[in-house]
């Protein structure tokens, strides 16, 4: 059975800044994002743009997160 993370109340995240690498074609500047862990559910997270937070979030499990980390492109 899955676990509809839309569904869990986000309430009063903590989210912490993560930053790396450039994020336009000459290399300056950082691409950074925000990373929350998702109340009320084991193993999620939820991520948004550290430089539009009120644009929404994104919400991921655990694995989900590990998944990409694990990802070569």
């Amino acid at each position: 059975m899955s676990v509809d993370l839309y569904a869990a109340d986000p309430g009063q995240l903590a989210f912490r800044r993560l930053c790396g690498g450039g994020n336009n074609q000459d290399g300056e500047g950082e691409s950074c994002m925000e990373i929350a862990p998702l109340g009320g559910v084991e193993d999620a997270f939820a991520l948004r743009d550290s430089k539009n937070p009120g644009a929404g979030m994104l919400r991921f499990t655990g694995a989900e997160l590990r998944a990409f980390q694990d990802a070569t492109i």
